[in-house]
């Protein structure tokens, strides 16, 4: 058993990947809303040209994501508390004879994010209810809406490959509109089963089978992510569906949306892009995540609490290292699976002008799959879906109800102790899925509920960036300062999230 205090860093590759994890837990959840949705949703409506935004997207985070797990660790203290500790404005609300409660404005818009984050859980839960809705239907009612909605999809694309839509065989047809297609009411089968879903959720997070579904999730989450690169490997053998050189250059061109998807307006494709850039790869809501999970990783008890002492300094920039090999290596594999969703919706989604949305997200996701595999495509896409969506909405609600419970107390309105602690996590376990299904039944459309969370988390990104400038030059032990480079690095990450806060905030202002 290996010792609970603090202990030196292994300094051999074999070592540090041993110790490697709290990134890998979050890729694994977090191919899910934003790559296999948002992402791919960009792809659909913007085609190539966005590549250049959703690649940024996944590196540049990892720059203020170890900033901020660098000051956690060495400070030993979580995300929420080192945010509300900063200096600048603070709200308070009056609690009456227990004082007041509330803290600085960062950490609270952290938690309005929060909240709106659980909207995108109530996405989630409902894509996963139509991927078994699709697979097992549950009432007749639901064997005739999938039946129809095979046979719209399928003229559909058949007018494309006729030359009656935009595709990409005919670009000349440029500003035609399809029409939109009718769809018997939706059934309440994929309601049903997102309800299903709810309860094992919760049963697992109370009965904490946390640790067993983690490494199942993430294997069927690799698995699916080897099937989706090999996908869009083999796409290039597929003649019309091949992804040509000159489609990727205009993808790194700077460029507007390209032509080509029907009724689409370029403004609003680059919205879309915007909140995936928010919501992909280590998001806003996973980099204020991603400190917890290297604190009960052990690299905190591990390096020890902070002294002037030589030892305390070469430990801690041995786990900053290991640290630093965690996250690194996460972005390596979430980014491999973000590119493949971005390019599979721009290269055959978007020339089909199919969009994923509403109760037909899941099936038009599986077109994505139908030009390699055939008619097996929708039921790799079913697994696949379903693999990825749950382990997210699992994980996601075991996050957020440590977050929630850490919140309340570093904001005063609650002190807990270990046994009160473990109390509210489990109350949060059972009440965050539950709020999410009533959120998936009253407003069922997914991925504008993904898309909200997204544009939430891409305002969350510039506030979160100043934090990170912040400890880099106000809070880190002068024996932990990274070199100018890593500095250079950090203050274009902060730079592009202020940017894409700035242009959103003109967006709404502007009701574009």
């Amino acid at each position: 058993m290996e010792p609970e205090g603090p202990r030196d860093a292994p300094t051999r590759l074999s070592g540090i990947l041993k110790h490697l994890g709290p990134g890998l837990i979050l890729a694994g959840s977090i191919v899910g809303s934003g790559e296999l949705i948002a992402t791919t949703r960009t792809g659909a409506e913007a085609g190539f040209s966005f590549l250049w935004l959703i690649l940024l997207g996944c590196v540049i985070k990892v720059f203020t994501q170890v900033e901020l797990a660098r000051h956690c660790i060495t400070h030993g203290e979580t995300t929420v508390s080192a945010l509300n500790r900063m200096p600048g404005p603070k709200l308070f609300l009056p609690l009456g004879k227990r004082g007041k409660a509330g803290g600085h404005i960062t950490a609270i818009f952290w938690l309005i994010t929060f909240l709106t984050g659980l909207g995108q859980l109530g996405g989630i839960v409902g894509g996963v209810g139509q991927a078994l809705a699709i697979s097992f239907p549950l009432t007749e009612a639901g064997r005739t809406y999938n039946a129809a909605a095979d046979q719209l999809l399928a003229e559909k694309i058949a007018a494309v490959e006729s030359g009656e839509a935009i595709g990409k065989s005919n670009p000349s047809t440029e500003g035609s509109q399809l029409a939109k297609p009718t769809l018997p009411p939706v059934p309440p089968d994929a309601a049903i089963w997102s309800a299903v879903l709810t309860v094992v959720t919760i049963v697992m997070l109370v009965r904490g089978g946390f640790g067993f579904i983690e490494v199942f999730c993430i294997f069927l989450v690799g698995t699916f992510t080897f099937t989706t690169v090999g996908n869009l490997v083999a796409l290039q053998f597929q003649g019309d569906w091949a992804i040509h050189g000159s489609d990727l250059l205009r993808g790194f061109g700077l460029g507007g949306p390209e032509a080509g998807s029907p009724g689409v307006k370029g403004s609003w494709s680059l919205v879309t892009a915007m909140a995936a850039f928010g919501i992909i790869g280590v998001g806003a809501a996973e980099l204020v995540a991603y400190p917890y999970w290297c604190l009960e990783k052990g690299y905190g008890r591990w390096t020890g609490p902070r002294d002037e002492s030589p030892a305390w300094a070469s430990r801690a920039r041995g786990w900053m290292r290991v640290m630093q090999w965690d996250a690194w290596g996460s972005m390596v594999i979430y980014t491999t699976s973000t590119l493949a969703f971005y390019l599979l919706g721009a290269a055959v989604l978007h020339p089909n002008g199919l969009l994923p949305e509403k109760s037909e997200m899941v099936r038009t996701l599986a077109v994505m799959y139908e030009p390699v595999f055939g008619t097996l495509g929708r039921t790799i896409l079913l697994i696949g879906a379903f693999a990825v969506l749950f382990s997210t909405f699992f994980v996601s609600n075991a996050t957020k109800s440590r977050l929630m419970t850490d919140a309340l107390d570093v904001f005063g309105f609650v002190k807990l102790d270990e046994d009160r602690r473990r109390r509210f996590v489990k109350g949060f376990s059972v009440g965050f899925p539950l709020l999410c299904l009533a959120i998936y039944l009253f407003y069922p459309r997914p991925v504008f509920l993904i898309a909200v969370s997204g544009l939430m988390q891409a305002l969350l990104l510039p506030l979160l960036g100043i934090a990170a400038l912040y400890f880099r030059y106000q809070t880190i032990d002068s024996r932990l300062k990274p070199g100018r480079l890593w500095d250079l690095l950090l203050i274009f990450s902060v730079l592009c999230f202020t940017g894409l806060g700035l242009y959103l905030a003109i967006s709404a202002i502007g009701g574009s």
